[in-house]
C-alpha cells in the first residue's frame, strides 16, 4: 500500500519559515517525480514545486521562486519543501504528490498539511 505522509505545517508570522516533509512508502521512490501542490479556500489547486526522480530537474511556480526550495533524499524516501519569507497569500493546505510517467500515469496524494501565515 502506497502512503505519502506530510508533516511540518503550522502557524507562522509573515516573513517566517517552515519546512514541510513528505515521507513515501510502498513505492520505488526514485521512479517518481515528487511535487508539492497547495490549495487555498476559493482557489484552484496550484503547483508549487516539483523535482524529478533523480533530483536533477526542478521547477517552481513563479509565485514562490526565490523563496521556496524543493529537495529530496532518495535514501530516506522523503521530499522537502523549505519555505522562507512566507507571506499571508502562502496560506493553504499543502499536498505531496508522487507521479510516475507510465501508461496510464500513476499518481498518489498525501493527506495534506495546513500552512497558515498570519500576524
Amino acid at each position: 500500500q502506497v502512503r505519502l505522509v506530510e508533516s511540518g505545517g503550522g502557524l507562522v508570522r509573515p516573513g517566517g519559515s517552515l519546512r514541510l516533509s513528505c515521507v513515501a512508502s510502498g513505492l520505488t521512490f526514485t521512479r517518481y517525480s515528487m511535487t508539492w501542490y497547495r490549495r487555498s479556500p476559493g482557489k484552484e489547486r496550484e503547483l508549487v514545486a516539483t523535482v524529478s526522480g533523480a533530483g536533477n530537474l526542478i521547477d517552481y511556480a513563479d509565485s514562490v521562486k526565490g523563496r521556496f526550495t524543493i529537495s529530496r533524499d532518495n535514501d530516506k524516501n522523503t521530499v522537502y519543501l523549505q519555505m522562507n519569507s512566507l507571506k499571508p497569500e502562502d496560506t493553504a493546505v499543502y499536498y505531496c504528490n508522487a507521479f510516475h510517467f507510465s501508461t496510464p500515469p500513476i499518481r498518489y496524494w498525501g493527506q495534506g498539511t495546513q500552512v497558515t501565515v498570519s500576524s
